[in-house]
């Protein structure tokens, strides 16, 4: 139990360890975008203020120092990305990187001033307008670090955000592939719970029925083969269509008329436009075993169960009913069998809050009322939102014990 619960934990840790950088052509494309606008917005404030100064013929200087500085910036900021994706300050060590990221401040600075400098003075060559004067350049490189160190710490800040982002989005996708994969596990726990305890109880039935009606046990285990062979078919499926689920019903219910005959009186009505449409696997049958158990059909006179299916708009109902004697007042029909409280944790897990689940004393019996999205075979997910006005009106009538 320990190891399986610790692997998937350790490949989880190990998947965000290895987080992957961002595309080349995201950070391209980033760069190019944000730095436009920053060297579009530092122009419109510098040329204005030479305006407000009164300062005449600077547009082309300021067009061409503003854009310089910020596609250098662009530049260098696709090397920070890189920079900082390898000495990332968002994972245990990053004291240790702190020397790291001083150094390439630094050299971030030097470089930064560098490009300013020769694309100056080459576009300044080109367009004819003289030798750029970047005046005393010691000092030059001193006045552009104080401005330099906001940038880059500004680009590292950007870049752990991202990762954090990143790496909250890894968690996330984990924890729900996590959570998937047990509830996964508990509905084939749940069918698994379902399968051995009908399976037992249908041999107990045949077991006592082979010493004093061989043929009514011969044609039950013909049923039961038969039943077990469609089981079988739909055991990795936690959905089938309603026709097989009806399938699988009518299997049971020849078992069961061989063991109580004319005492067992079924009624089966699901409307045409029902029978293809997506049902869990094995909802039906216990159902009607609990009917049976706990209905009239063990009694002289028998007794008469009822499954119906319908639809209404988008929902699909489905009822088991009997005219036995119902429960107990006060008592839990939960504690009465696995069938009921299994089928009810199936649902839970198949559909959450899309359907209803209703059992209780109904006039002179017990019924079982299930409400569940209308999808067809054809349909690959679960359908959109249903009302809960909806779910209520399918589902009135019943006492609640969902």
């Amino acid at each position: 139990m320990t190891t399986t619960a610790s692997a998937p934990e350790s490949m989880g840790v190990a998947a965000i360890d290895q987080l992957d950088p961002p595309p080349q052509r995201l950070v391209w494309g980033f760069a190019v975008v944000m730095f436009t606008i920053t060297g579009i917005l530092r122009f419109t404030y510098m040329y204005f203020d030479d305006v407000a100064r009164r300062e005449v013929d600077t547009f082309a200087q300021r067009l061409i120092e503003e854009s310089t500085g910020a596609y250098a910036a662009a530049l260098l900021f696709v090397a920070v990305v890189a920079f900082a994706w390898r000495y990332p300050l968002d994972r245990p060590g990053a004291r240790g990187r702190i020397p790291a990221h001083i150094a390439a401040t630094v050299a971030y600075s030097v470089a930064h001033t560098t490009l300013l400098l020769f694309s100056r003075k080459a576009i300044f060559s080109l367009a004819g307008m003289g030798a750029y004067d970047y005046g005393y350049l010691p000092a030059r490189y001193v006045t552009e670090f104080g401005e330099d160190v906001i940038s880059y710490a500004s680009f590292v800040a950007v870049i752990t955000l991202y990762r954090y982002y990143q790496t909250t989005r890894q968690r996330e996708i984990r924890t729900a592939q996590l959570e998937r994969g047990l509830a996964q596990a508990e509905l084939r726990s749940l069918r698994l719970q379902l399968q051995p305890h009908f399976l037992f109880n249908a041999l107990n039935t045949i077991s006592s029925t082979m010493y004093d009606d061989p043929r009514s046990a011969d044609r039950m285990i013909g049923h039961l083969s038969q039943l077990l062979r469609l089981s079988l078919r739909t055991s990795h499926a936690h959905e089938v269509p309603l026709r097989d689920e009806l399938e699988v019903l009518d299997c049971y219910l020849g078992l069961m008329r061989a063991r109580f005959g004319g005492r067992l009186r079924t009624n089966i009505d699901a409307d045409a436009d029902t029978l293809d449409t997506l049902v869990p696997s094995l909802v039906l049958q216990p159902l009607v075993e609990n009917a049976i158990r706990h209905g009239n059909a063990s009694h002289a006179a028998g007794g008469t169960i009822d499954v119906r299916a319908s639809r209404t708009g988008n929902i699909l109902h489905l009822e088991v009913s009997d005219d036995g004697p119902g429960v107990p007042p006060g008592d839990d029909v939960f504690d009465k069998g696995v069938g009921l409280s299994a089928t009810r944790d199936r649902l839970r897990l198949l559909y959450g809050h899309a359907h209803r689940f209703e059992a209780g004393n109904v006039g002179r019996g017990f019924a079982v009322r299930i409400a569940l999205p209308y999808r067809r075979v054809a349909t690959p997910a679960v359908s959109g939102e249903i009302g809960d006005a909806d779910l209520e009106t399918a589902a009135h009538g019943v006492g609640s014990a969902s």
